[in-house]
C-alpha cells in the first residue's frame, strides 16, 4: 500500500491488540489506539480503509511517538492532523506526556505551543 511519509523511521510496529479505543470522526473516519507491550500505532480508517497511522510506544507516563503516515490516496484531507488530535486526545485521558520524535509532530507542537504545552514532554 503506498503511503506517504512524514517521518522515515526503522520503527515498524505490527503487534496489536491488548488495548483498542475507538473514536468516531464522523461517520467516514474514525481513529483507534492499539497497543501491545508498550509499542502500537494510532490507525486511521476511512470507509473501514486504513488511511494512515502513526507509530508510538508508551512506557511509564511517556507516550513516545516516532512516525506518521497517510497513504497517498487521502494525502491534502488533514488526516495527518486527524492522527495528531487523536494522539493528544489519548495522552489528555490518560495522564500521559508525548516526546514528539516525529518530525510531523514535532513542528506542530512548536507551530501551537499553546496548544499542546499540557502534554508536550520537553527533553533536553
Amino acid at each position: 500500500m503506498p503511503y506517504r511519509s512524514y517521518h522515515r523511521s526503522s520503527f515498524n510496529f505490527r503487534r496489536h491488540l491488548n488495548l483498542a479505543i475507538l473514536k468516531k470522526i464522523n461517520t467516514m473516519e474514525r481513529t483507534e489506539v492499539v497497543l501491545g507491550n508498550a509499542k502500537g500505532e494510532i490507525q486511521l480508517f476511512s470507509d473501514n480503509n486504513k488511511a494512515g497511522k502513526m507509530d508510538i510506544s508508551v512506557i511509564g507516563k511517556k507516550l513516545t511517538v516516532y512516525h506518521t503516515e497517510v497513504d497517498e490516496k487521502y494525502a491534502g484531507k488533514g488526516f495527518a492532523k486527524l492522527l495528531l488530535e487523536k494522539l493528544v486526545s489519548y495522552a489528555r485521558e490518560n495522564d500521559l506526556k508525548i516526546v514528539p520524535l516525529c518530525p510531523y509532530v514535532h513542528s506542530q507542537f512548536k507551530r501551537n505551543p499553546e496548544e499542546y504545552n499540557d502534554v508536550w514532554l520537553k527533553e533536553n
